[in-house]
Formats: C-alpha cells, structure tokens, sequence
C-alpha cells in the first residue's frame, strides 16, 4: 500500500532477474560438472569448456529473466490496491 508504480517495478523485475541469474548459475555449475565427469568417464576425450559461452549464456539467462518479468512486474505496478488485496 502507497509503493510507488516506479517501486514494484523494480522489485518484480529485481525478482526475476535474480531467479534468472541462479539459473544460470546452476547452470553453468551442472555444465562444469558434467565436463569434467565426461573427462573422468572418457578416455579418449578431453571436453573443452569455452568462456565466451558460458558468459554468453550466462548473458541470456539474464536477458530472459528481464524479459519475462517485464509484462508481469508491469501488470502488478498497474493495479489498484483495493484490486491487488481483493484476491488474497
């Protein structure tokens, strides 16, 4: 009650980008993980972990979390308070 429009925005879309860059993250750890058990696994075959990509997808993860959060944290930021304490 009395947030500013400006206030839920940024807390929806902090919210989302933070859940987006956890994934990432887990992400990027399942991906070393799984390398270095192909590397343990496989004699013959040495996987080769690239920065760039693991920062790329760590970029997308981002760019995904922004994206989908925008419409909802948008919605919330539209509504009236007598709206939002209707449905609880």
């Amino acid at each position: 009650m009395g947030a500013l429009k400006k206030d839920i925005l940024t807390q929806f879309l902090i919210e989302s980008l933070l859940l987006s860059l956890l994934g990432g993250l887990i992400g990027i750890a399942l991906g070393f993980a799984a390398s270095a058990a192909i590397d343990a696994l496989v004699e013959d075959l040495v996987p080769v972990v690239d920065m760039g990509t693991v920062l790329m997808s760590f970029s997308f993860a981002a760019a995904v979390g922004l994206i989908f959060g925008i419409y909802p944290a948008w919605r919330a930021a539209s509504l009236r308070p007598i709206e939002a304490l209707r449905y609880e």
